[in-house]
């Protein structure tokens, strides 16, 4: 049994580990409130560039001279996985749910003879697929020293995915992100950007074209050309406010679990204390009792 200094010291270390946790919690809600803001900001832009996207690519059908963005290469051999994740841990499975994910679709690709490059985004997804698919890597980016993730981060990543298709490097790009719901909920999503995945022009939330028929000026072909770059740029970008929103939202889960574990094992560590030092009063007792009744 652990002597009473021995229980005195861990129930003083499990408070001041009590204490950090908490004020971690604090920290992440604050930052949390921000992160989300901007993740809810940016989903309406991006839903339009869809349909503005969407609607140009309708006008593209069975034309020839769509970009090689959206029409694709004619092969699907060779495929880009970008995994976004964060750069730190204490957030539960935030990053293994989005590494899992990106893992499942790697073998799959694997299983089929695909060939596999893997672009990773954030400390934790690169450590964990290191090990399995280190081989795989052609390009990794962390942010730790940053603030707060802006476009210029995204458009970093846009050009190298852009500069790494024109080049031929691949065929098909994905990345693999988690979607922010609440703070308890966070969906690992995998979301296609090259060949851009749209959705069907009147399926767009928010366009409706109420039967009119546009003319463009230049024509789609050209306006595409311009628009699709600048739309995996965007759609990357959400796809990282997405990340540091349900980032904070895990933390700050994961943080307040942490803190009540620890009051819970202070109630506990208490009474273990309370019972060993009422043991050691009774034995002393009963000690100096026997050695009354021994004179």
């Amino acid at each position: 049994m652990a002597s009473l200094k021995d229980l005195r010291n861990r129930i003083a270390s499990v408070k001041s580990t009590q204490k950090i946790t908490k004020a971690m919690q604090m920290v992440a809600a604050a930052k949390l409130r921000r992160a989300q803001e901007a993740a809810e900001a940016a989903r309406p832009y991006a839903q339009r560039m869809d349909g503005v996207m969407a609607n140009l690519a309708s006008g593209m059908a069975g034309r020839a001279g769509a970009p090689a963005l959206l029409a694709g290469t004619g092969n699907d051999q060779t495929h880009l996985v970008i995994v976004a994740t964060a750069d730190r841990g204490l957030c539960g499975g935030f990053n293994s749910s989005i590494s899992r994910l990106a893992r499942e679709h790697i073998y799959k690709l694997i299983r089929e003879g695909k060939t596999v490059k893997i672009v990773t985004v954030g400390r934790k997804g690169r450590d964990a697929l290191k090990r399995l698919f280190g081989e795989k890597f052609v390009k990794s980016y962390e942010f730790t020293g940053i603030r707060q993730i802006g476009f210029a981060q995204a458009e970093d990543i846009s050009n190298y995915v852009l500069s790494a298709f024109e080049a031929g490097e691949f065929d098909v790009a994905t990345i693999f992100f988690s979607k922010f719901v609440n703070v308890v909920t966070q969906i690992p999503t995998a979301q296609q950007l090259i060949p851009a995945s749209l959705p069907a022009a009147d399926e767009v939330a928010g366009v409706d074209l109420g039967g009119a028929i546009y003319d463009y000026e230049p024509d789609e072909a050209e306006i595409l050309k311009d628009l699709l770059p600048r739309n995996l740029s965007i759609q990357i970008f959400k796809a990282l406010l997405e990340n540091v929103a349900g980032e904070f939202g895990a933390k700050m889960s994961a943080m307040d679990n942490a803190t009540r574990n620890a009051g819970e094992m202070i109630k506990k560590l208490n009474i273990t204390y309370n019972r060993s030092r009422q043991a050691m009063i009774t034995k002393e007792l009963i000690e100096i009792i026997s050695g009354a009744e021994a004179l």
